[in-house]
C-alpha cells in the first residue's frame, strides 16, 4: 500500500479508499464499501428466492407456480 498527499482543499471522508489511473493519467479515488453479499448477518436476513419467470425445466432452487 502506498501512501501519497491529498490537497487541504479536499477532505477525506473515510481513511481507505482504492484509486485507479486512468488512460490519461487521471487518479479515480472510490470509498472503499464492503459488498454486502460477502456479509454472512446480511444474507442470513434476506430472502433471494425468485419465481421462475420462463417455462422450461428449473435448474436450481426456484419457486414453481
Amino acid at each position: 500500500m502506498r501512501k501519497i498527499s491529498v490537497p487541504k482543499s479536499i477532505k477525506a471522508e473515510d481513511l481507505e479508499y482504492d484509486v485507479f489511473q486512468g488512460r490519461f493519467g487521471e487518479l479515480v479515488y472510490l470509498k472503499k464499501i464492503a459488498n454486502p453479499f460477502e456479509n454472512e448477518e446480511f444474507l442470513s436476513t434476506h430472502d433471494f428466492t425468485q419465481k421462475e419467470v420462463f417455462s422450461g425445466p428449473l435448474v436450481g432452487k426456484e419457486i414453481f407456480d
